[in-house]
Protein backbone atom coordinates (compact mmCIF):
# COMPACT_ATOMS: atom_id res chain seq x y z
CA UNK A 1 0.00 0.00 0.00
CA UNK A 2 1.39 3.61 -0.79
CA UNK A 3 1.53 6.22 1.45
CA UNK A 4 -1.66 8.12 2.78
CA UNK A 5 -2.54 11.09 0.97
CA UNK A 6 -1.76 14.54 3.32
CA UNK A 7 -4.62 16.19 4.37
CA UNK A 8 -5.37 19.48 2.35
CA UNK A 9 -7.19 22.11 3.90
CA UNK A 10 -10.02 23.64 1.52
CA UNK A 11 -10.65 26.63 3.10
CA UNK A 12 -13.47 28.03 4.46
CA UNK A 13 -17.15 27.47 3.78
CA UNK A 14 -18.76 30.03 1.48
CA UNK A 15 -21.21 30.86 4.50
CA UNK A 16 -17.41 31.62 6.41
CA UNK A 17 -16.37 33.43 3.48
CA UNK A 18 -18.82 35.80 3.39
CA UNK A 19 -18.89 36.20 7.38
CA UNK A 20 -15.20 37.03 6.75
CA UNK A 21 -15.44 39.47 3.47
CA UNK A 22 -18.09 41.18 6.04
CA UNK A 23 -15.61 41.73 8.53
CA UNK A 24 -12.87 42.99 5.97
CA UNK A 25 -15.15 45.46 4.78
CA UNK A 26 -16.01 46.52 8.20
CA UNK A 27 -12.18 46.90 9.46
CA UNK A 28 -11.34 48.81 6.39
CA UNK A 29 -14.34 51.31 7.03
CA UNK A 30 -13.40 51.91 10.34
CA UNK A 31 -9.68 52.18 9.57
CA UNK A 32 -10.72 54.88 6.44
CA UNK A 33 -13.18 56.72 9.64
CA UNK A 34 -10.51 56.90 12.07
CA UNK A 35 -7.43 57.89 9.53
CA UNK A 36 -9.59 60.73 8.21
CA UNK A 37 -9.93 62.57 11.69
CA UNK A 38 -6.09 61.25 12.60
CA UNK A 39 -5.12 63.10 8.81
CA UNK A 40 -7.20 66.56 10.17
CA UNK A 41 -6.09 66.74 13.63
CA UNK A 42 -2.45 65.45 13.03
CA UNK A 43 -1.60 68.15 10.54
CA UNK A 44 -3.48 71.15 12.25
CA UNK A 45 -1.65 69.94 15.37
CA UNK A 46 1.40 69.85 13.03
CA UNK A 47 1.35 73.09 11.50
CA UNK A 48 0.35 75.01 14.91
CA UNK A 49 3.55 73.05 16.67
CA UNK A 50 6.32 73.74 13.26
CA UNK A 51 6.25 69.81 13.88
CA UNK A 52 7.44 68.09 11.09
CA UNK A 53 6.97 64.42 12.61
CA UNK A 54 3.30 65.52 13.42
CA UNK A 55 3.01 66.45 9.86
CA UNK A 56 4.01 63.54 8.89
CA UNK A 57 2.16 61.35 10.74
CA UNK A 58 -0.72 62.67 9.55
CA UNK A 59 0.35 62.44 5.82
CA UNK A 60 0.84 58.85 6.84
CA UNK A 61 -3.12 58.70 7.67
CA UNK A 62 -3.71 59.89 4.42
CA UNK A 63 -1.90 56.91 2.76
CA UNK A 64 -3.34 54.51 5.04
CA UNK A 65 -6.43 55.87 3.85
CA UNK A 66 -5.47 55.02 0.25
CA UNK A 67 -4.71 51.65 1.40
CA UNK A 68 -7.80 50.91 2.93
CA UNK A 69 -9.76 52.47 0.22
CA UNK A 70 -7.62 50.22 -2.54
CA UNK A 71 -9.17 46.89 -0.40
CA UNK A 72 -12.66 48.65 -0.04
CA UNK A 73 -12.86 48.67 -4.00
CA UNK A 74 -11.55 45.49 -3.76
CA UNK A 75 -14.16 43.66 -1.74
CA UNK A 76 -16.95 45.59 -3.10
CA UNK A 77 -17.28 43.51 -6.12
CA UNK A 78 -18.25 40.00 -6.26
CA UNK A 79 -15.40 38.66 -7.49
CA UNK A 80 -13.08 40.18 -5.06
CA UNK A 81 -9.92 37.69 -5.83
CA UNK A 82 -9.88 39.33 -9.06
CA UNK A 83 -8.89 42.48 -8.21
CA UNK A 84 -6.74 41.05 -5.39
CA UNK A 85 -3.30 42.45 -8.11
CA UNK A 86 -3.99 45.86 -7.89
CA UNK A 87 -5.45 46.43 -4.60
CA UNK A 88 -1.79 44.75 -3.68
CA UNK A 89 0.01 47.84 -6.31
CA UNK A 90 -2.32 50.71 -4.83
CA UNK A 91 -0.83 49.01 -0.82
CA UNK A 92 3.05 48.65 -2.01
CA UNK A 93 2.80 52.20 -3.66
CA UNK A 94 1.53 53.46 -0.34
CA UNK A 95 4.07 52.30 1.65
CA UNK A 96 7.19 53.34 -0.74
CA UNK A 97 4.98 56.91 -0.39
CA UNK A 98 5.40 56.72 3.07
CA UNK A 99 9.03 55.53 3.21
CA UNK A 100 10.09 58.73 1.06
CA UNK A 101 8.25 61.24 2.80
CA UNK A 102 9.49 60.29 6.48
CA UNK A 103 13.15 59.75 4.92
CA UNK A 104 13.12 63.18 3.50
CA UNK A 105 11.47 64.83 6.41
CA UNK A 106 14.04 63.18 8.73
CA UNK A 107 16.91 64.00 6.94
CA UNK A 108 15.76 67.55 6.81
CA UNK A 109 15.07 67.82 10.63
CA UNK A 110 18.74 65.85 11.76
CA UNK A 111 20.28 68.60 9.62
CA UNK A 112 18.22 71.28 11.46
CA UNK A 113 15.69 72.50 8.91
CA UNK A 114 13.14 72.24 11.63
CA UNK A 115 12.84 71.40 15.03
CA UNK A 116 9.40 71.02 16.66
CA UNK A 117 7.56 72.98 19.53
CA UNK A 118 5.74 71.24 22.22
CA UNK A 119 2.12 69.76 21.28
CA UNK A 120 -0.50 68.17 23.45
CA UNK A 121 -2.60 67.43 20.97
CA UNK A 122 0.36 66.16 19.11
CA UNK A 123 1.22 63.40 22.59
CA UNK A 124 -2.93 62.63 23.11
CA UNK A 125 -3.13 61.76 19.12
CA UNK A 126 -0.29 59.45 19.44
CA UNK A 127 -1.67 57.73 22.96
CA UNK A 128 -4.79 57.27 21.13
CA UNK A 129 -3.65 55.94 18.00
CA UNK A 130 -1.44 53.92 20.04
CA UNK A 131 -4.16 51.78 21.44
CA UNK A 132 -6.49 51.72 18.25
CA UNK A 133 -4.25 50.81 16.00
CA UNK A 134 -3.36 47.51 16.46
CA UNK A 135 -6.28 46.11 17.55
CA UNK A 136 -7.67 46.92 14.20
CA UNK A 137 -4.64 45.87 12.83
CA UNK A 138 -4.68 42.34 14.38
CA UNK A 139 -8.46 41.82 13.71
CA UNK A 140 -8.23 42.46 9.85
CA UNK A 141 -5.10 40.26 10.05
CA UNK A 142 -6.67 37.71 10.67
CA UNK A 143 -9.48 37.65 9.23
CA UNK A 144 -7.37 38.09 6.07
CA UNK A 145 -5.02 35.32 6.55
CA UNK A 146 -8.29 33.08 6.99
CA UNK A 147 -9.72 34.02 3.73
CA UNK A 148 -6.41 34.20 2.00
CA UNK A 149 -6.58 37.80 1.09
CA UNK A 150 -3.14 38.96 0.90
CA UNK A 151 -4.15 42.48 -0.03
CA UNK A 152 -6.26 42.36 3.32
CA UNK A 153 -3.12 41.19 5.28
CA UNK A 154 -0.91 43.80 3.97
CA UNK A 155 -3.46 46.49 4.61
CA UNK A 156 -3.24 45.41 8.23
CA UNK A 157 0.09 45.72 8.03
CA UNK A 158 0.21 49.15 7.05
CA UNK A 159 -1.98 49.96 10.06
CA UNK A 160 0.60 47.92 12.21
CA UNK A 161 2.83 50.56 10.58
CA UNK A 162 0.73 53.34 11.94
CA UNK A 163 1.35 51.67 15.17
CA UNK A 164 5.02 51.73 15.28
CA UNK A 165 4.72 55.58 13.74
CA UNK A 166 2.42 56.12 16.99
CA UNK A 167 5.28 54.59 18.98
CA UNK A 168 8.24 56.63 17.24
CA UNK A 169 5.48 59.69 17.15
CA UNK A 170 4.87 59.42 21.37
CA UNK A 171 8.33 59.14 22.23
CA UNK A 172 9.52 61.58 20.14
CA UNK A 173 7.55 64.51 21.21
CA UNK A 174 8.21 63.60 24.84
CA UNK A 175 11.58 63.40 25.19
CA UNK A 176 11.90 66.81 22.72
CA UNK A 177 9.42 68.38 25.65
CA UNK A 178 11.39 66.87 28.36
CA UNK A 179 14.70 66.80 27.57
CA UNK A 180 15.23 68.79 24.21
CA UNK A 181 16.79 65.83 22.59
CA UNK A 182 15.01 66.77 19.18
CA UNK A 183 16.98 64.11 16.81
CA UNK A 184 15.51 61.45 18.41
CA UNK A 185 12.10 61.52 16.38
CA UNK A 186 13.60 61.56 12.99
CA UNK A 187 16.36 59.20 13.42
CA UNK A 188 13.99 56.52 15.39
CA UNK A 189 11.59 57.61 12.09
CA UNK A 190 14.36 56.37 9.55
CA UNK A 191 14.58 52.92 11.13
CA UNK A 192 10.25 52.84 10.34
CA UNK A 193 11.26 53.98 6.53
CA UNK A 194 12.88 50.78 6.01
CA UNK A 195 10.28 48.90 7.51
CA UNK A 196 7.99 50.73 5.16
CA UNK A 197 9.85 50.20 2.13
CA UNK A 198 10.29 45.84 2.95
CA UNK A 199 6.58 45.91 3.63
CA UNK A 200 6.34 47.80 0.33
CA UNK A 201 8.17 45.06 -1.61
CA UNK A 202 6.38 42.32 0.21
CA UNK A 203 3.29 43.69 -0.56
CA UNK A 204 4.52 44.50 -4.21
CA UNK A 205 5.59 40.61 -4.81
CA UNK A 206 2.75 39.58 -3.12
CA UNK A 207 4.17 37.94 0.14
CA UNK A 208 1.85 38.98 2.54
CA UNK A 209 -0.20 36.03 2.31
CA UNK A 210 -0.52 32.89 0.50
CA UNK A 211 -2.29 33.76 -2.56
CA UNK A 212 -6.26 32.70 -2.81
CA UNK A 213 -7.20 28.94 -3.42
CA UNK A 214 -3.41 28.19 -2.17
CA UNK A 215 -4.88 25.78 0.47
CA UNK A 216 -6.05 23.75 -2.66
CA UNK A 217 -2.31 23.27 -3.92
CA UNK A 218 0.62 20.92 -3.26
CA UNK A 219 1.32 20.86 1.24
CA UNK A 220 4.52 21.64 0.27
CA UNK A 221 5.98 25.39 -1.11
CA UNK A 222 3.67 27.47 -3.46
CA UNK A 223 6.23 28.53 -6.28
CA UNK A 224 3.67 31.67 -7.22
CA UNK A 225 4.36 33.17 -3.53
CA UNK A 226 7.02 31.67 -1.91
CA UNK A 227 4.55 30.88 0.95
CA UNK A 228 4.24 27.63 2.52
CA UNK A 229 0.33 26.53 1.90
CA UNK A 230 -2.06 26.95 4.93
CA UNK A 231 0.36 30.37 6.17
CA UNK A 232 -2.80 32.39 6.20
CA UNK A 233 -4.63 29.78 8.60
CA UNK A 234 -1.71 28.89 10.46
CA UNK A 235 0.15 32.42 11.48
CA UNK A 236 -2.02 33.93 14.24
CA UNK A 237 0.57 36.80 14.94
Amino acid sequence: MGAPLPLVSLGPTPGRRATLVRRIRLFVAATITYNVVEAIVAISAGTMASSTALIGFGLDSVIEVASASAVAWQFSGPDHERRERAALRVIAVSFFALAAYVSVESVRALIGADRAGHSTIGLILAAVSLAVMPVLSAAQRRAGRELGSASAVADSKQTLLCTYLSVVLLVGLAVNSLFGWWWADPAAALIIAAVAVKEGREAWRGDACCAPGAALRSPAVDGDSGCTVGCCTTDTR
